[in-house]
C-alpha cells in the first residue's frame, strides 16, 4: 500500500510533449499540399499532349522547379508522418515498430532524393 495519491502516481506519466509537433507538421504539410497539388494538376492538364522539349522547358523555369521540389518534399514528408502514426497505432511489437518506421522513412527519403534529382536534372538540362 502506498501513501501517494492517484494524482501523484499519474504525474509525470503524461504526454512526452512530442505529439503536438507531429500533429502540427501533418496539418502544415496537408495545407501546403492543397495549393501545390492543384497547381501541379492544372499545369499537367494545360500541358496535355506536350512534347518532351516543351515539358523540359516548363520544368527548367525556376518557379516551376521550385514548386515541384516543394511538392516533392511536402508529399514525402507528409506521407512519412502519416505512416508513422499508422505504425504507432497498429504495429504491436515495439522493436518491429521501430524497424518498420525506419525502413519507411529511408524509403521515402530515397524516393524524395531521386525525385528531386530528376527535377534538377531536367531543370539544368535546358
Amino acid at each position: 500500500m502506498t501513501l501517494r495519491t492517484p494524482v501523484a502516481r499519474a504525474r509525470g506519466l503524461g504526454s512526452a510533449k512530442e505529439g503536438v509537433h507531429h500533429w502540427w507538421m501533418q496539418r502544415v504539410t496537408a495545407v501546403a499540399l492543397v495549393p501545390l497539388t492543384l497547381w501541379f494538376v492544372a499545369s499537367l492538364v494545360g500541358m496535355a499532349g506536350a512534347e518532351y522539349a516543351e515539358m523540359r522547358d516548363w520544368v527548367s523555369h525556376p518557379v516551376t522547379a521550385t514548386l515541384l521540389i516543394s511538392l516533392i518534399v511536402a508529399t514525402f514528408y507528409h506521407a512519412a508522418l502519416g505512416m508513422q502514426v499508422v505504425y504507432e497505432d497498429y504495429v504491436q511489437p515495439h522493436g518491429l515498430k521501430i524497424v518498420v518506421d525506419i525502413a519507411t522513412k529511408l524509403t521515402f527519403f530515397a524516393f524524395a532524393v531521386a525525385s528531386i534529382f530528376s527535377v534538377l536534372k531536367l531543370a539544368f538540362a535546358g
